[in-house]
């Protein structure tokens, strides 16, 4: 059985240097005294980004694929690193990524049999971002969108996105939301540590997928798919408790959203996760008795995260051999990925 990872993050020299030429944010800094480069995403918190990680983003080729094998990974699906081109001028990151987009469309034409693309678009020019999408799904082959949690000062749920959202479900693609630095500034009080991966990456991506759902959109784009990685950012575990202001009695219902479903029905149906850097069996067990395993798909989250570390995680589990091919492959085809 094939193994899948749908999420790996890849950056191009055009990308690279677009970081280190912001004046704004986000960008790429390197610390004159100690020659650290860090990714700036707000003035107060900034993330390590050594030579180590950046080169293994850059590589698309033969070190890479020496990994895959060396983890027992099939295929990866390609997708821009954090924090993409969401927050750069729109006319920018338009243009950016749609050389971006013809890079990756290169690199997955080098080895069709171990890559796919996920498009990077600029979702601040929406009637931009729609085309790009479109041409990304049509010509290129991609096979879905991936998106951060905030775009500075927005989120995906504003009106002014849904004609992006209405593209993908027409083109019966998913889009694969990835953390951002919070848009909160209490979260980036202490930096990296609280505002980041540790914590607050995860807080942030349901404070997103929670608008998504408040927003009505589900109602209206019925078939629209997203993809949360961590094991759904801690959603799984108050399933249940998102419901509160529909199932309780006393509760007016006058103020409860309206909404066709409850919250809960729009995360099992709408919503898929990925394994992606969440290595704790009770988390796992959880996610996994919430949602199914109809509902879970690989992900190592590299090169962040260490792909051995996700198999060897992932075998070890209580669970049997088939649920475990839908988790690393079959799943898969639910969102257009077959091999």
């Amino acid at each position: 059985m094939r193994r899948i990872d749908f999420e790996t993050h890849f950056v191009t020299r055009d990308y690279v240097r677009a970081m280190e030429q912001q004046k704004g944010y986000p960008r790429y800094v390197v610390d004159e005294q100690t020659k650290n480069r860090r990714l700036y995403y707000t003035d107060d918190v900034g993330e390590p980004l050594g030579d180590l990680l950046l080169n293994k983003l850059l590589d698309v080729g033969e070190e890479r694929l020496k990994d895959m094998d060396a983890a027992g990974i099939d295929v990866q699906v390609l997708s821009l690193t954090s924090p993409g081109v969401e927050q750069f001028d729109p006319s920018m990151g338009t243009e950016l990524a749609t050389r971006i987009n013809d890079e990756l469309y290169s690199i997955v034409q080098n080895h069709p049999s171990r890559f796919v693309g996920y498009a990077a678009l600029a979702p601040k020019n929406p009637e931009g971002a729609v085309r790009e999408l479109e041409r990304s799904v049509k010509e290129l082959g991609f096979k879905g969108w991936k998106t951060h949690s905030n775009y500075g000062g927005t989120y995906l749920d504003d009106k002014e996105y849904w004609p992006i959202l209405e593209k993908a479900e027409e083109l019966d693609v998913p889009i694969y939301l990835h953390p951002a630095v919070p848009a909160i500034p209490p979260l980036r009080k202490y930096g990296f540590a609280l505002a980041g991966a540790p914590f607050g990456f995860g807080i942030e991506t349901a404070i997103c997928m929670m608008r998504l759902i408040y927003s009505g959109i589900f109602d209206k784009c019925p078939r629209l798919k997203i993809v949360l990685g961590h094991l759904g950012e801690g959603l799984p575990f108050v399933l249940q408790r998102i419901d509160f202001a529909y199932v309780r009695p006393w509760f007016e219902p006058a103020a409860r959203p309206n909404l066709k479903k409850k919250p809960s029905e729009y995360l099992k149906e709408n919503v898929f996760v990925t394994t992606s850097g969440n290595y704790l069996q009770p988390a796992f067990m959880c996610t996994y008795e919430a949602m199914g395993i109809d509902r879970i798909l690989l992900s190592t989250d590299y090169p962040y995260e260490d792909s051995d570390e996700c198999l060897q995680f992932l075998e070890s589990l209580p669970i049997n051999d088939e649920d475990k091919d839908k988790m690393y492959s079959l799943n898969a085809g639910h969102l257009g990925i077959i091999f």
